[in-house]
């Protein structure tokens, strides 16, 4: 048995600095030092058992027990459904419909930036309104790849754009779980987390279009990224305010595209860049053409009797696919949203999937908190029929079909996938058991303890919180089962509102899953770059700091009387 302390120094900042210690080696590994993925999560693994062991006192055997429990859970449900979205990548590559969904977003426009911002920013929000666990990063990247861009910006974008809807995610899963450990209702938690979210998801799209091409996309498109931005942040304050903040994704994907798609009807962008490694950099200008000569002129010096016309090839006009591709080509996606909501709404479908669930306690596993109680943490669920994995596997394998994909090369597939994904599977596992240790240990407690002693800052550090606990578990929903009673108390404790700080806890927590180590090895697993997650980490770390930082402020205002009127 260990029961947890928050102290052991008896010195909150130097406990939590010390709490902090194995994600910052593994972040240092990782995005500074370029150390391989496998070998930064297994050097933080160390970092945490070392500590708990040696600093908190807990014992060896807990400790590994808890470092198998979190990577049982990196298997399940992580690799799980990163291996089905690869799979059914795969499928569409391997008919050929891979190509009919470039030519039909081509169709509606040819810009590969724009197209970039309408799937990893408003078709990934509608996946994320169903199944969170870096479900929408999978697919939404691997479209990408397959639409043309370079993968590592493909993963880049993917893992940036899925931080606007996750506080909303699993039809509203995040504020069920802060409402469940602070107790006030969950209508109230959605619409202050609504007030805050409109505010940073307006920014996303914004720099979208500058990791995918630096200023000159932000000149060229920001009438798109205004009509994103705006109408997904539209879409979730009137959704969480006044509809059912379990819509609010969806409703804001919707808003948001069509927004968008309006805008390119009025205004088209200009001439997009020639893709490839260089896209992103500014092109070089062309040099200046001579003015064509007046047309009398041509007429005078044109010769009695016209010439034969040469046969000039024209340029290849792009094939109109057939109605009947289009919709085979979308099917898996379409059959996906169908399952997902079968699964996620309450219906008699729902309630059958949820009685097959299997909870347990990990055997040999047994931690108390500070308090006394047993952690929720230590019970692994096991919702294995209504897991995103499994859902992908089973459009996947009617996709197979409905593709007309052979029995055996869709096996094939499933092999490649399979040999695609090892080495993320390793590191996602070893990261989920460094994850767990820390939680297990009492680290993440440390430092929540540490930061409620900051007085009337606690508000402009609230936010902060939440991006650790997301960093660390990769799951808003996680995040706010950890820190929310914490944010909660230490709000009473200093004089702000004890709703602001719950609902900053889950607003601040969406920058944390472009830092989260899962994400980014679900990025770099779907598109084929395994091994180089700390180059997905370079690209997104500032801007995901960046934009917490806006929203820190923004709490920390909404706790004055500068903004107070924000908050109900």
């Amino acid at each position: 048995m260990y029961r947890q302390i928050t102290d052991p120094l008896d010195h909150p900042a130097l406990t939590a600095l010390l709490a902090a210690t194995p994600l910052l080696v593994l972040l240092v590994l990782l995005g500074v030092l370029r150390v391989k993925a496998f070998w930064a999560a297994l050097a933080g693994l160390a970092t945490a058992v070392v500590t708990a062991v040696a600093v908190y006192g807990m014992p060896a055997g807990q400790a590994a027990l808890g470092a198998a429990e979190g990577a049982a859970f990196g298997l399940f449900p992580i690799v799980w459904i990163v291996l089905g979205a690869v799979w059914i990548n795969r499928l569409q590559r391997a008919s050929g419909h891979d190509a009919v969904i470039s030519r039909t977003f081509a169709r509606l426009s040819d810009d590969p930036r724009v197209q970039a911002v309408l799937i990893a920013f408003c078709f990934g929000a509608m996946i994320e309104s169903l199944s969170g666990f870096g479900t929408p990063i999978a697919v939404t990247s691997v479209i990408l790849v397959g639409l043309g861009q370079p993968p590592l910006k493909a993963a880049a974008i993917a893992t940036f754009a899925n931080t606007a809807p996750a506080a909303f995610g699993s039809v509203g899963n995040p504020i069920q779980a802060l409402a469940k450990v602070t107790s006030y209702p969950a209508a109230e938690l959605g619409a202050m987390v609504g007030r805050q979210s409109a505010v940073i998801a307006f920014l996303v799209p914004f720099v979208l279009l500058f990791i995918l091409d630096g200023r000159r996309g932000l000149c060229e498109l920001w009438p798109v990224a205004l009509a994103a931005g705006a109408g997904f942040g539209a879409g979730q304050y009137l959704c969480s305010n006044h509809l059912a903040y379990q819509l609010t994704d969806l409703v804001a994907a919707l808003v948001s595209a069509g927004a968008v798609i309006l805008v390119l009807r009025v205004r088209r962008p200009p001439h997009p860049p020639d893709p490839g490694p260089g896209a992103g950099s500014r092109a070089p200008r062309l040099p200046a053409q001579p003015e064509p000569e007046p047309a009398f002129a041509l007429a005078a010096a044109a010769p009695l009797v016209p010439p034969p016309v040469a046969d000039v090839p024209s340029a290849p006009v792009p094939p109109v696919d057939h109605r009947r591709e289009v919709l085979r080509a979308y099917f898996p996606y379409a059959l996906l949203t169908l399952l997902f909501s079968l699964v996620s709404y309450d219906g008699p479908v729902a309630r059958f999937v949820d009685a097959q669930d299997v909870s347990f306690t990990w055997p040999g596993l047994h931690v108390m908190s500070a308090s006394g109680r047993p952690v929720a943490i230590a019970t692994f669920d096991f919702g294995w029929l209504g897991a995103a994995g499994t859902l992908l596997l089973l459009t996947g394998v009617v996709s197979a079909w409905v593709l007309r994909v052979p029995a055996r090369r869709a096996l094939r597939c499933y092999g490649e996938a399979l040999r695609q994904i090892r080495w993320a599977a390793l590191t996602v596992s070893c990261v989920l058991a460094l994850s767990y240790v820390m939680n297990l240990a009492g680290m993440a407690v440390s430092l929540g303890v540490w930061l409620a002693g900051a007085g009337r800052l606690f508000a402009l550090l609230s936010g902060l919180l939440g991006w650790f606990g997301v960093a660390l578990t990769g799951s808003d929903t996680s995040s706010n089962a950890l820190f929310g009673a914490m944010q909660v108390t230490a709000a009473q404790h200093v004089g702000i509102s004890p709703l602001l700080a719950a609902a900053t806890n889950s607003t601040g927590g969406v920058q944390g899953k472009a830092a989260a180590m899962q994400n980014l090895v679900i990025a770099a697993g779907a598109v084929g770059l395994t091994g180089r997650e700390g180059d997905i980490l370079r690209k997104v770390i500032g801007w995901s700091l960046a934009v917490l930082t806006v929203l820190c402020v923004l709490a920390w205002l909404q706790s004055t009387s500068a903004l107070g009127w924000m908050v109900p």
